[in-house]
Formats: C-alpha cells, structure tokens, sequence
C-alpha cells in the first residue's frame, strides 16, 4: 500500500508545485493578468499540438486508438450533458447561470490535466492512448458548449461555425499532422523531432504555471450554492459513477487512468473564456475553475490511489 501511495502522489504533486510557483509569480507581480492572458495562447496553439503530434506520431496506431473506450468516454460525456441539462432547468436560476453551470460539470481539463497524469504514472511516450482519447473527447467538448452556452442565451448554435471551430483547433491539428505523417510514412528530421521534443517537454510546466498565475482569491462574491454545486459534481459526483461504470465493463491499465484523468479533472480553463464571450455566467465558470483546480489535484490523488490499491492499474 505504501508504494502504491508514493506512485500516486508522484502523479499528482508535481502538478500542485506547479500551482504554487503560478501563484507566487503573480503575487510577486513578474506576470500580469494581461501577460498570463498572451502566454496561455502562445501554449495553446504552439505547445499543445506538439504535445498531440509527438504522442501519437511515437506511438503504435493500432494501440493507441482503442474504439470501445473512445466510444464509452464519448457516450459518457453526453450523458453527463444531458443529465445536468435536465437537471439545472429545474433549478431556479437565470438562464445564463444554467449554461455556466453544465459546462462546469460535464467538461473537464482533460489536455491539461490528463497527459501529466498519465506520463506520470507511465512514462513520456507510453500514454498514445491517453492522446488518442482527447483527439476525440475534446472537440466533443468544444462542440457541446457553443450548443449549451448558445441555448440558454436565447441563441442558436451555426454547426458551420461550429465545425470550422473545430477543425480549426491547434490541437486537433496537431493530432492530424501526426496521423497524416504515420500514414503517409513520411519520417520527421531528427532535429525537427528534437525540437518537438522539447517543446513537449516544457508544455505541462509552463501550462500549470499560468493557470496558478491566474488564480485570483477575491473573485468570489456571490453564487455560492452554485459553485458548490459544479465542484462537488464535477471532482465527486461524475467520477464516481464514470470509473465505477468502467471498473465495471474490464477497463484497465492506461485505459483507466486515461478515464481517471479525464473525468476527475476540474473544469476546463477554456470554459471560463467561452462563458464570457457567449455572455454567460463568466463569474461562477471562473470560480469553478480557480476553486476546483486545487482541490482536484487531492480528488485525482484520491482516485489514483482507490483503483490502484483494487490492482486496476
């Protein structure tokens, strides 16, 4: 049980140091709000896709793209939608509390979360069907919050707009790159690849940096209950009933971390951007975001540690 403990924290604390420099390079003032703003862009469309290429660009295809669990993470995702959708326009809130509130539950930081947690626990270059997954999962993401956010702003959702979002998205590219390379057996220079290496290097570090940067304690002024609501179901309430489902159906291994990572994460920091952009609640999908990104970092550990000491993985 003791090694068990220690391969579990070792998954999840470098993350929260990561949290804590964040933290003191904003309190110290060597980034601004503006500053963390431009980075995490910069992250986004250069860092990310290298991540995707070099994840799936090394790894085994026929491995890494498991059909049953992208289908069963998929299949869950809308479920998770849907049921909080049924639940929220029940509650007595505005309209734009109610679209805040389902994406807060139903979609994590599986990119920013999932692949540290994984290479973790495995290793760099053994986690493809980690990769293979958010390639799918992700713009599943992307393409239920303009629905959801463009519904309850009294809205309609243009799929044309929708899909060039998607197709458009750096990481997506990046994920397309390395499946067009492997296919096409084109082999990448030893000193592109290094460099893409690198990159993939420094891109978990540099993303968890931002996001404790972007912290900001006095952000909370009202909605309580609300928030409660989106943190507690988001680390507790969707996890538990996602892996159990999954411990149940024989999924294993890096599949069940994979899972692990991406239903235990806390709300995707993209949540908050789309929130205020489609004149949602930006308030409570940023306290979701600021308050759950900590306390998931002890929930994943948690996680971890419970299927790791049933032998899951």
């Amino acid at each position: 049980m003791i090694h068990n403990f220690i391969v579990c924290l070792n998954a999840v604390i470098p993350l929260v140091l990561y949290l804590v420099v964040g933290m003191l390079v904003r309190k110290y003032s060597v980034l601004t709000e503006k500053d963390v703003r431009k980075f995490n862009k910069m992250v986004f469309a250069v860092f990310f896709p290298a991540l995707m290429f070099e994840n799936l660009y090394s790894a085994d295809i026929s491995e890494a793209f498991d059909g049953r669990l992208i289908l069963f993470a998929c299949l869950f995702v809308l479920a998770v939608c849907g049921i909080t959708w049924g639940i929220v326009v029940r509650m007595d809130i505005p309209d734009r509390t109610r679209g805040a509130m389902i994406q807060a539950v139903y979609r994590s930081n599986f990119i920013l979360m999932g692949l540290p947690v994984a290479e973790n626990i495995y290793g760099k270059g053994c986690v493809s069907v980690t990769a293979a997954l958010i390639m799918f999962v992700v713009p599943l993401y992307n393409f239920l919050a303009v629905i959801v956010l463009e519904y309850f702003r009294g809205g309609r959702a243009n799929l044309k707009s929708v899909l060039k979002k998607i197709l458009t998205n750096p990481i997506i590219l990046g994920a397309v790159a390395a499946i067009l390379a492997l296919a096409l057996n084109i082999s990448v220079p030893s000193a592109v690849n290094k460099t893409i290496s690198g990159m993939c290097d420094a891109t978990t570090p540099i993303a968890m940096i931002l996001l404790g940067a972007s912290f900001n304690k006095s952000s909370v002024h009202a909605g309580k209950k609300n928030l409660t609501i989106c943190v507690l179901a988001r680390l507790v309430i969707v996890p538990a009933i996602g892996l159990g489902l999954a411990a149940m159906l024989g999924v294993r291994d890096v599949a069940l971390v994979s899972l692990i990572a991406m239903m235990a994460a806390p709300p995707a920091v993209s949540s908050y951007t789309m929130a205020e952009a489609m004149d949602s609640d930006g308030e409570l999908a940023g306290n979701a975001v600021i308050f759950a990104t900590p306390l998931s970092c002890v929930t994943i550990f948690l996680w971890l540690f419970l299927f790791k000491n049933l032998g899951m993985f």
